[in-house]
């Protein structure tokens, strides 16, 4: 059974900082694209960031280059996203996805988790 469990979130000050986690089972972590997306109330999902499998490879949409780094630990099958420099239009669920190397399309979804950027 697959699965994606998402961790972290919550109400966090601007400028502040704050770690999602996305704990994967069921498949073959190590050879899967790992992703993050958001999507805000009113807008459209967007990808925030990916993490290729067989490559070190990151890519970053450019509202959150340099303040979002994607991380993952394949020994945890375990994918990160670390915010900081956080920005009230940060504020969107944050949800991640698993892509198989063979696949066109975002194969398994973890939940959402809210993320609130006030004061």
């Amino acid at each position: 059974q697959v699965q994606l469990v998402v961790a972290g979130g919550g109400l966090v000050q601007p400028g502040g900082s704050v770690r999602l986690s996305c704990a994967a089972s069921g498949f073959i972590f190590s050879t899967y694209a790992m992703s993050w997306h958001r999507q805000a109330p009113g807008k459209e999902r967007e990808l925030v960031a990916n993490s290729r499998s067989y490559v070190v490879s990151t890519n970053y949409a450019d509202a959150v280059k340099g303040r979002f780094t994607i991380f993952r630990d394949n020994a945890k099958k375990t994918v990160y996203l670390q915010m900081n420099s956080l920005k009230p239009e940060d504020t969107a669920v944050y949800s991640c996805s698993a892509q198989a190397p063979w696949s066109a399309v975002y194969d398994y979804w973890g939940q959402g988790t809210q993320v609130t950027v006030s004061s």
